[in-house]
């Protein structure tokens, strides 16, 4: 119950950081000065995500001050087995566009197990979050929420499912056996990012999943979805945020979707 407790405090922290990142995201959002960079990894970055990483770490300086931060702008900062994982906006290219599928993520590891988490996207008006032994919720605040489950759909033929995009599953030599799901499942639909896995925690969608993810991409959906009473592994089969890749599923289409798109 002690640890539960001290989860907890770290999730009313993660509100109250998601809170002023969103007031900032949401003014940038849209902004006719919004400046656009391409990374060496070929993708976008804005002056909305720096200044949305530096908020989140700013706050941990003065209140978590001996945790360490991996961030995905500025990289990985002290040292310890507390680690708080940060996606500033996860959905940039829809953030540039003007698309309002886009959110922060905020997670804590601690002794590589994540126990808490918060997905933010104020352009929908939607948070969930999660900590560990405390299940998963969506609402506008913690006094005000509803508890989160995964769908009770057993047969994969019965089952809807997202994904990211058809390229990235040509990249990684499964497109075919993407394509064979796809024609084996009720339906298909490319939610992609983040919202893909709230839906899975909601039991909206089924099962989800995506080839080419990092750590801050994953950290605060895989707590989301397994409190939620799902299961969120990497393509391999690992339980947790650890990649390669994710599959994420309310649980018993797990070893169907692994058996399509698992490494």
């Amino acid at each position: 119950m002690t640890s539960r407790l001290v989860y907890d405090d770290d999730l009313r922290l993660a509100h109250v950081i998601a809170d002023q990142v969103d007031a900032h995201t949401m003014e940038r959002f849209g902004a006719v000065d919004l400046r656009v960079e391409t990374k060496p990894d070929l993708t976008p970055v804005t002056d909305a995500d720096r200044h949305a990483e530096e908020i989140v770490r700013s706050q941990l300086s003065r209140t978590r001050p001996r945790d360490a931060v991996l961030g995905e702008e500025f990289g990985e900062t002290g040292h310890g087995s507390r680690r708080w994982i940060i996606d500033p906006i996860d959905g940039t290219k829809n953030f540039v566009r003007g698309v309002p599928v886009w959110a922060t993520l905020i997670a804590l590891v601690d002794a590589e197990t994540v126990v808490a988490g918060v997905v933010s996207a104020p352009a929908l008006g939607r948070r969930w979050w999660a900590a560990q032994g405390s299940g998963s919720w969506t609402g506008r605040s913690m006094s005000q929420a509803r508890r989160l489950r995964v769908s009770g759909v057993r047969s994969i033929e019965d089952a809807s499912f997202s994904y990211s995009s058809l390229t990235s599953r040509r990249d990684v030599g499964k497109l075919d056996s993407f394509i064979e799901l796809a024609d084996t499942v009720w339906r298909t639909r490319a939610y992609g990012d983040f919202w893909s896995y709230m839906l899975v925690a909601e039991g909206a969608v089924d099962a989800a999943a995506e080839p080419e993810l990092a750590l801050h991409d994953m950290a605060a959906p895989s707590i989301i979805v397994s409190e939620a009473g799902g299961r969120f592994t990497s393509l391999t089969g690992t339980d947790g945020p650890w990649g390669p890749g994710a599959i994420a599923s309310n649980g018993p289409l797990h070893r169907s979707v692994m058996g399509y798109l698992g490494h």
